[in-house]
Formats: C-alpha cells, sequence, structure tokens
C-alpha cells in the first residue's frame, strides 16, 4: 500500500495514501458546508443606515452587474499584452499521386516537401500603445463602479430616510388613534351618565374611525418604503420584519460652508469627473495607437525544402521577407473618429463641469433651506401647537368645550407634526445630495 511520508517535529510518520486523501475531503467538504451555510443564513431583519448602505454595496443587483464592466476591461488589459502569433505551414508540391510515374523520359517532379514559418513584426510600438489604452479602459470602468457606488449611496439613504419618515408618521397616527379611542370610551361613559348626548358620542366614533384610516394608509405607506429599500439591498424576497434603526433628528449647529470651496472638492473628488478625464487620456492614447495602426507591420519567413526525384535527392532553406503596400487602407477612418471623439469628450467635460456646478449650487440652496425650515418649526411651532392640544383635550374632558373644537386643535398638532417630520426629512436628503454632489462627507447626520 502506498504511504505519504510526513515529518513532525523530528519524527517520521507514515500515513496511509488513502486516508491522506479522505482527510483532504473532508476538508473541502467542511469548508464548502461553511460557505453555503453563510449563504443561507438570513439576512439581518434591523439595519443602520451605514449598514443598509454596505449590504447595499455587497448586494445590489445593479452594481453587481456593472462589476462585470471591470472585469471585462482587465480581460481587455491581458488580450493587449499578447503578442501575434507566428505561422507553421507545412506543403507538398510535385507529387506522383496521379500515378505519372517520374522518369527520364516525361521529366516529372522532383516531389517536394517543406515547412515554412512566418514571424510578424510589429513596428510603431503597437504592443505598448494597446497596452496603455486598455489601461485606462479598465481606470475608466473602475470610476464608473466608484460613481455608480456615489450614486447608489445617494438611493439608499434617502429610502432609508423614506423608512424612517413612514415610521414617525405611523407613529404619529397610532398615537391620535389611541387618543380618541379613550376619547371614545370616556364618552360612551358620559353619555350613560346623561352628561353628554348621544350624537357627541356618534361624532367622537366617526372621527376615531378617521383616524384609523389614517393608521392603514400609514402602515401601507410603510411597507412600500420597506419593500423600496430592500430592493435596493439586492434582497430577493422582502421580509415584512425587516427595519431601519435610528430617527429623524434635529440638525445640529449649520456648519460654515463655502461654495467656491464646494465645487472644488466636487471638481476634484466625483468619480463621473474623473472618469471623463480618463476618457480624455485614453483617448490620446488611442489616437497614437491609430497613427501606428498605419503602419505597415513586416513579416519574416524561414523554410526548410526538401526534393526527392530520379536525379537524387537534396536539401535547401529560403528566407522571406515580406511588406503590405499602404495604397489604399492607412487606417484613416479609424483616425478620424478618434479625432472625433476627442471633440466629443471635449465638450462632455464643458457639460459636466456646468452640470457638477449647478448640482452643487442646488444641493447647497436645497441645504440652507431645509436647515432654516425645521429650525423656525421649532422655534416657533412645535410648543405652542402642542399646548394647544393638550389644553383643548383637558377642557374637552371637562365638558366646557365641543368635540369640533378639540378637532381643530388636533388637526393642527396632525399638521405641524407632520410638517415638521417631513421638514427633518427633507433637511436629512439635502445634506445627503450635497455630500453626494462634492462626493465627499462635508455635513454629518
Amino acid at each position: 500500500m502506498p504511504l505519504v511520508c510526513l515529518k513532525r517535529q523530528g519524527m517520521r510518520k507514515f500515513v496511509p495514501r488513502w486516508l491522506w486523501g479522505n482527510v483532504c475531503l473532508g476538508l473541502m467538504l467542511w469548508s464548502q458546508v461553511k460557505v453555503w451555510a453563510s449563504e443561507s443564513a438570513d439576512p439581518p431583519r434591523s439595519l443602520t443606515l451605514e449598514q443598509a448602505i454596505e449590504e447595499a454595496i455587497q448586494n445590489n443587483l445593479g452594481l453587481l452587474a456593472e462589476r462585470m464592466d471591470l472585469t471585462i476591461a482587465e480581460a481587455s488589459v491581458i488580450a493587449a499584452r499578447l503578442r501575434p502569433n507566428p505561422v507553421l505551414s507545412f506543403s507538398g508540391d510535385h507529387l506522383d499521386l496521379l500515378g505519372t510515374g517520374f522518369n527520364r523520359e516525361n521529366n516529372g517532379g522532383p516531389p517536394e516537401v517543406a515547412w515554412r514559418v512566418d514571424i510578424p513584426f510589429e513596428r510603431a510600438h503597437k504592443r505598448e500603445l494597446r497596452i496603455e489604452t486598455a489601461l485606462y479602459t479598465k481606470q475608466i470602468a473602475e470610476a464608473r463602479l466608484l460613481d455608480m457606488i456615489r450614486k447608489l449611496k445617494l438611493d439608499v439613504s434617502q429610502a432609508c430616510i423614506d423608512v424612517l419618515l413612514a415610521k414617525g408618521n405611523l407613529a404619529l397616527q397610532r398615537d391620535n388613534l389611541r387618543t380618541f379611542e379613550e376619547l371614545v370610551g370616556l364618552n360612551d361613559i358620559r353619555v350613560k351618565a346623561g352628561s353628554i348626548s348621544p350624537l357627541e358620542l356618534t361624532r367622537s366614533k366617526v372621527a376615531m374611525l378617521q383616524f384609523r384610516s389614517n393608521v392603514k394608509r400609514a402602515e401601507l405607506e410603510l411597507a412600500t418604503a420597506k419593500s423600496r429599500l430592500q430592493n435596493l439591498l439586492g434582497r430577493k424576497v422582502p421580509s415584512d420584519e425587516f427595519d431601519i434603526l435610528g430617527e429623524l433628528k434635529s440638525p445640529g449647529p449649520p456648519p460654515d460652508l463655502d461654495f467656491d470651496k464646494l465645487c472644488e472638492m466636487a471638481f476634484a473628488g466625483r468619480p463621473d469627473a474623473l472618469s471623463l478625464e480618463r476618457s480624455q487620456a485614453r483617448s490620446v492614447a488611442d489616437l497614437r495607437l491609430q497613427l501606428a495602426q498605419s503602419k505597415v507591420d513586416f513579416l519574416y519567413g524561414a523554410e526548410y525544402r526538401r526534393q526527392q526525384g530520379i536525379a537524387g535527392k537534396s536539401n535547401s532553406l529560403g528566407f522571406f521577407f515580406s511588406i503590405p503596400l499602404p495604397l489604399y487602407n492607412r487606417n484613416q477612418g479609424e483616425i478620424a473618429r478618434v479625432r472625433a471623439e476627442q471633440q466629443q469628450l471635449a465638450r462632455q467635460a464643458q457639460a459636466l463641469a456646468a452640470q457638477i456646478c449647478v448640482e452643487v449650487k442646488t444641493a447647497y440652496q436645497e441645504f440652507r433651506s431645509a436647515r432654516d425650515l425645521v429650525e423656525s418649526i421649532e422655534r416657533d411651532l412645535l410648543q405652542p401647537a402642542e399646548s394647544a392640544r393638550d389644553t383643548s383635550a383637558y377642557v374637552y374632558r371637562t365638558g366646557a368645550s365641543t368635540l369640533i373644537e378639540f378637532l381643530d386643535a388636533q388637526r393642527a398638532f396632525n399638521e405641524t407634526m407632520q410638517s415638521y417630520q417631513e421638514a427633518q426629512a427633507q433637511y436629512r436628503r439635502a445634506v445627503i445630495r450635497l455630500n453626494t454632489a462634492v462626493a465627499k462627507e462635508v455635513i454629518g447626520l
């Protein structure tokens, strides 16, 4: 039986080869089972905004497809490094396969057998230029992938904010419903005691049913927001138990931002600007490559030929050199294409520069407006609306006001709280858009 010899701590141990193979196979199966277990594990049900962004970067289906462009670009670099293959030829000439019978009378033949090798010789550094162009193409794919990640972060962050906003609205509607359920119970007792008329109880029940409808609508909005977010995260089966941790918080002290500096940061750091810059560099390298392609390549060859006829045998060598005559095709079309592409990229660079300035300015103005709105609501509306609602509820319970007055106060409080929550969500969206426009976290959430 074959044995495997192992050395361990100065001792020689012999293990049967079949046992060693079974151990290796067992380790491979165990590692594969761990991989399958990790892939089949349920994703976490609760995530923070940062964890949601990380999961989307790992599992988003569109991003996974975009990553294949980088793999394709790496393959193009490999292809660019390849050299042209030599050509091996074999020929048999003047062979007596038709039965003529070569002799001195017909002077046929002699039969010839030849082996020939032709080696192309590329001129004008074409291989180096192909590699340079392919490397720029890879850099462009990397920049586009980073730009897609930048946009994906924006989408995921806004979807998380939509979930938090829907949760806040649902909590507000449930709180209103709970208040009116208690109010209906109080009015039922008051009707039995003869303190109020049955019509007042009916009106309070109608108001309670309206708030119950608002709760159902808020639950639907929350479920829709969660499903949209889970789709961005790459989860194939949305879960009803999925949740985003955190809350809509008020902004801190306004940071000191300079618009010109923000534009400079955007030009220097945005992946789409980097992608266009690399495209321009690739176009320059491509032009050099196409100009080199207009130079014809040489072809060197060597041949061994053997003749065997009635007069005797002979061995001979031959050498060959060939060059195409560039009378018609001098790669004029590709050269014109690359030059037109350079003009197109120059105009795209101007358009992108203007677009970046507009995006940064719009996001900056939106941030300032959203911040001012949140501050004004906190300063002028929150406390008065809450006090009016609590006072109206107390007065109504004592019987000193009507249900209409209490409903007006409750409606004003609801509108104020919804406006406040929407303003907070709008503020965080504005912060995210500004960070995305600059491609850097200039404002923390």
